[in-house]
């Protein structure tokens, strides 16, 4: 089993993607449409997909517990049911 990749560089690549994603829109928008619509919306469909790429290399090899934070709601009692009742 490898190692996570350290969090600079996850941080790195993450904000490198949202970064294409952003450039993508607005160029996309501001210059390509005047020449081809087709590939502007293009454009943007795969502008669209990047940010979910984004946030699954953010978080690539960090593991964490599904359940966690459940615990803490006050809402969410794990007492078992009192059996004089």
């Amino acid at each position: 089993m490898t190692a996570p990749p350290p969090v600079s560089r996850r941080r790195r690549v993450y904000l490198v993607l949202m970064a294409v994603c952003l450039g993508l829109v607005l160029l996309a928008w501001n210059v390509v449409r005047f020449v081809s619509v087709p590939l502007a919306v293009a454009m943007s469909v795969v502008a669209a997909v990047l940010p979910p790429a984004a946030a699954f290399v953010a978080n690539a090899g960090v593991r964490g517990d599904r359940g966690a934070g459940l615990e803490r709601r006050p809402w969410d009692r794990r007492d078992p049911p009192d059996p004089d009742r």
